[in-house]
């Protein structure tokens, strides 16, 4: 069965995720220096070179996950596959991915920022550390305002700007929410989402979407949100 074009719509975040190979899990856990220094060069790299505004990010290692916007339908492919070549070169035998990566586009005002949770909240799911704060190699210090190394080509995006009209209410309020993390039904319907490689929004987002986007963006409407939905975050302070 031929493979099914990128999901793509321009000027919209999409929410990536690959899973690396056993090579390259080993890698993580080898005597030498663990990849992950490189892997967030490399990432910054590929960002500037083919114009992927990186709103979020987590490298475990059993698997790499993104929240960016592509400048172009080519543009998130062509960054994952300079990340792929540049891991191979380093492990010099077998592949780096398990497979293409799999992605989604949040609605703006709805699921982004759960998108950005569920990235950042990835290293608890994979138990590594009890709090996301503390795993050194996600965005997840930057937008919660633990003293980090700044990066210049991490672009936050609009929707975490709303968290407040400040830069201390903005990290104190994504604190909150990411500390909080997300119901078990949104966590979810973003596997499920990221799996079939749908949209992942209401009604009407879905509708506005298939009209610009690459290709169909929905299964149907057995298991979307409504419009009118509740937001999927679990917190309760508005912002």
């Amino acid at each position: 069965m031929a493979r099914q074009p990128r999901l793509y719509a321009a000027g919209y975040a999409q929410l990536l995720s690959i899973d690396f190979s056993e090579p390259a899990q080993r890698s993580f856990q080898s005597p030498g220096e663990p990849p992950f220094h490189d892997l967030l060069l490399w990432l910054g790299q590929a960002a500037s070179t083919y114009k992927v505004a990186v709103h979020g990010w987590s490298i475990c290692p059993r698997a790499l996950s993104l929240l960016a916007t592509p400048e172009q339908e080519d543009s998130l492919p062509s960054l994952v596959q300079a990340l792929g070549r540049k891991f191979a070169a380093r492990l010099q035998s077998g592949s780096v991915f398990s497979g293409r990566y799999h992605s989604t586009i949040p609605q703006p005002g709805l699921w982004v920022l759960p998108a950005l949770i569920w990235l950042e909240q990835q290293p608890l799911r994979d138990h590594l550390v009890d709090d996301a704060q503390a795993w050194l190699w996600s965005s997840a210090r930057l937008h919660t305002g633990v003293p980090s190394t700044p990066l210049t080509w991490l672009q936050p995006h609009p929707d975490y700007w709303l968290c407040g009209n400040t830069p201390f209410d903005r990290q104190a309020n994504y604190r909150r929410m990411l500390i909080a993390g997300l119901p078990t039904s949104s966590e979810r319907l973003i596997a499920f989402s990221l799996r079939g490689q749908w949209a992942l929004g209401d009604q009407a987002f879905i509708a506005e979407l298939q009209k610009i986007a690459t290709r169909r963006v929905s299964p149907g409407t057995r298991g979307r949100p409504k419009k009118g939905d509740p937001s999927p975050l679990n917190f309760n302070k508005k912002i």
